[in-house]
């Protein structure tokens, strides 16, 4: 639940069970309850779960809270970056070039759709090859593929999608945190 409506989320325990038992783990305790989304960059992705921003004063920087501990990396061929995928934000290469997960950081991706020749374009510059899965994710859904295969998703929106258009698209300061904090509150139904 968040201040600009409701994102409904079905997680993918069967595939990334590390990050989706964690995250329910926190979301049962209330550890996200009154944290804000921290970090919103439109056609990118809207970021939150950052424990620190329960007492965030206006114009803070935040993004370095967490719960002490991370998560093991959980890559797999059909946790990709599709528009409304939820994943587990981590801390750089350069200190983690396990890319293991932030122990409650977590974004949804948003992105763009892509052509058939912006995909061709982005293959070359990252010397990777999409499969047709991520090409028709991209193209038909959108979403941020450079990422795929660097950050564990764990989950995927089905509802709500144009929630995360409006959290987007909000004033952000210069850290690209939200003018007027955009809180939220999780609960896991089953």
């Amino acid at each position: 639940h968040t201040s600009m409506g409701d994102i409904k989320m079905r997680f993918l325990d069967e595939v990334a069970p590390l990050a989706t038992n964690n995250f329910i783990a926190l979301s049962e305790a209330g550890r996200f309850d009154k944290t804000i989304f921290h970090r919103v960059i439109d056609g990118f992705m809207i970021q939150g779960g950052d424990p620190d921003s329960k007492t965030a004063k206006p114009n803070q920087m935040l993004g370095q809270g967490g719960p002490g501990y991370t998560i093991p990396a959980e890559f797999k061929q059909e946790l990709i970056h599709k528009k409304g995928a939820l994943a587990a934000a981590r801390m750089g290469d350069n200190v983690n070039p396990q890319k293991a997960s932030s122990g409650s950081q977590f974004y949804i991706a948003q992105g763009k759709r892509y052509t058939s020749e912006e995909l061709n374009m982005l293959q070359a510059r990252m010397g990777k090859q999409f499969n047709q899965t991520q090409k028709d994710a991209y193209v038909n859904a959108g979403g941020v593929p450079f990422l795929d295969y660097e950050y564990t998703v764990f989950g995927q929106v089905i509802e709500g999608l144009e929630v995360i258009d409006k959290i987007a698209k909000v004033q952000k300061d210069r850290y690209d945190r939200p003018v007027e904090d955009v809180k939220m509150t999780i609960s896991i139904v089953e």
